[in-house]
């Protein structure tokens, strides 16, 4: 499944970037623990609509990367998601089975949870795939 490839491309990439890295350690999460350490990075949900044409059975994925602070204010979460932009957006990623045709940021929400004490940004991504 593509959506399953573009998953690990999109984590080994988080992680092995610098400055994502220098922001959240390796705390990039499918499912954060319990009690995870902060700041950390998480991917949420994702979608995935066939993008067909004549011998062509692509794919559209919208999918979504959350980015966790407890730091004061916005600052450290905003750093984070412009880590996660500059990490993917137009990234080269290799999937297995599949082959990117573009990946690209379409959208970045910051908000503060009901808590009061974290800071979320909300990064939505969509990329093409297409079978090898």
């Amino acid at each position: 499944m593509s959506s399953l490839e573009l998953q690990k491309a999109l984590v080994a990439r988080l992680r092995g970037d610098t400055g994502v890295a220098a922001l959240v350690g390796t705390r990039i999460y499918d499912q954060p623990p319990p009690e995870p350490v902060y700041p950390y990075i998480s991917l949420g949900p994702d979608q995935i609509l066939p993008s067909r044409a004549d011998c062509y059975d692509g794919k559209e994925v919208t999918l979504q990367v959350d980015a966790w602070s407890r730091g004061v204010g916005f600052p450290e979460v905003k750093r984070i998601a412009e880590a996660i932009c500059v990490a993917l957006d137009d990234a080269s990623l290799t999937l297995v089975g599949h082959r990117l045709v573009d990946i690209y940021e379409e959208d970045v929400r910051t908000m503060r949870d009901p808590d009061g004490a974290t800071s979320h940004a909300v990064l939505t991504f969509r990329a093409l795939t297409e079978p090898v």
